[in-house]
């Protein structure tokens, strides 16, 4: 049984080595992404003009009066002193329904003038200052493949990671206790030797000390790639989910967007009107629109606070994109059992449950992944090089058969 999961464990390990070692070094940096992006590229997120700035709802439509090919598909509903408005934005389908690509999908705008400051294309694979840190998020769960007959093949392939890791992280706790008597050494460390013994030691005690909080990254990181295919079924075996709107509806093509039916102030009255209904204290802190669902979405946070550091992230309400009729709901803390732990997943991955040490914990996991993979990689081929050597050895050893003696030619 012991080789066959020893076995199981290697080969487990091999195929998934350097998947995670991109997912754990790029998870490591981008848990700080808002911030080293607003280091590396002030440009993008400061603005300096004085005077009265204006409602990022005008500033939405001078932007699409301007750009008659783009629809504004996601815009914060207040701007923060000395910094810029960045919108998200997508093709809008022109006379055939189809829409044309636009080479960016962030614009910068500086909040009083309404002048563009910056563009780019958010996710493009680029190592360039304005799209590094977009392109290391999008590496780190999906390798920026492209898709596929509509599927998106690089976070299918990166939530079948995250299964095969799960399933090693049991198999690998089962092999590090070889015995009842010799458990202290599955989580011990020989310092004083160094080398391999000490490398060896690191990825076998080191993976034990760490194991819930790597099974937990497992887990979570499947549910952020397979959360409808996976872990949405799996969860509603156990509990009753709320309903999910971008579960239940069927997306459209990417080239064939939907616009919005409503004006986006219509949508955030009702936003605004259904949170005080719900007793949310927090105001309306974004609106985004996404053509591939047509529906409309409304958080409620405070400006600067929309990655929702703390807890279980903020409040988000959905609605119909032709008639504003409540489409679903994220709300915090609230629902089934089942609907709090899906929840909880993006927080607890990410680290922001608890805020900067959680994001200082994720960041220390990350590098911590990316050495397991480099350490197992390493501790297999010097066990390989072993066995062929042993082998060789073993082939050399061996007796020579003899051989029959040749009968002389008959006279």
């Amino acid at each position: 049984m012991r080789g066959v999961l020893v076995a199981t464990h290697r080969w487990l390990g091999l195929a998934t080595a350097a998947f995670l070692f991109i997912a754990g070094l790029t998870g490591a940096i981008i848990s700080w992404d808002h911030e080293v992006d607003s280091l590396i590229n002030p440009a993008f997120y400061k603005s300096s003009t004085a005077g009265a700035p204006m409602t990022p709802l005008a500033l939405a439509e001078k932007v699409e009066r301007e750009h008659p090919e783009l629809q504004v598909t996601f815009m914060p509903l207040a701007v923060e002193p000395g910094h810029s408005v960045v919108f998200s934005v997508e093709p809008k389908p022109g006379p055939d329904g189809k829409g044309k690509p636009l080479g960016y999908n962030q614009l910068a705008l500086d909040p009083v003038t309404g002048a563009e400051l910056a563009r780019r294309q958010w996710g493009a694979v680029s190592l360039s200052r304005e799209n590094i840190m977009p392109f290391l998020y999008k590496l780190h769960y999906s390798l920026t493949l492209p898709f596929v007959a509509g599927v998106d093949i690089g976070v299918l392939l990166m939530g079948l990671i995250g299964i095969a890791w799960a399933i090693d992280c049991f198999v690998a706790l089962w092999i590090s206790f070889p015995s009842l008597a010799a458990w202290k050494k599955s989580f011990a460390f020989r310092w004083r030797q160094g080398g391999y013994r000490l490398m060896f030691d690191y990825h076998r005690s080191g993976g034990v000390w760490l194991w819930a909080l790597l099974l937990t990254l497992a887990v979570t990181s499947v549910s952020m790639n397979l959360g409808t295919q996976v872990v949405r079924p799996i969860v509603s075996m156990f509990s009753p989910l709320s309903a999910d709107v971008f579960s239940e509806r069927t997306p459209r093509a990417f080239d064939e967007p939907s616009v919005g039916g409503l004006p986006r102030q219509q949508v955030i009255e009702i936003a605004v009107a259904e949170g005080a209904r719900r007793g949310f204290s927090d105001p309306a802190g974004g609106l985004f629109y996404s053509p591939m669902y047509d529906v409309y979405g409304v958080g409620f946070y405070e400006p600067g606070n929309d990655h929702g550091d703390g807890g279980l992230g903020n409040a988000w309400l959905y609605f119909d994109g032709r008639t504003g009729a409540p489409a679903s709901a994220h709300i915090p803390g609230k629902g089934t059992a089942g609907d709090i732990f899906l929840q909880a997943q993006f927080p607890i991955h990410s680290g922001r449950i608890i805020g900067v040490p959680g994001r200082i914990l994720v960041s220390i996991l990350g590098a911590a992944v990316a050495a397991f993979s480099v350490t197992g990689i390493i501790i297999w081929a010097k066990k390989r090089r072993g066995r062929v050597l042993q082998r060789k050895r073993a082939r050399a050893a061996a007796p020579t058969p003899a051989r029959s003696p040749v009968p002389a030619p008959a006279e």
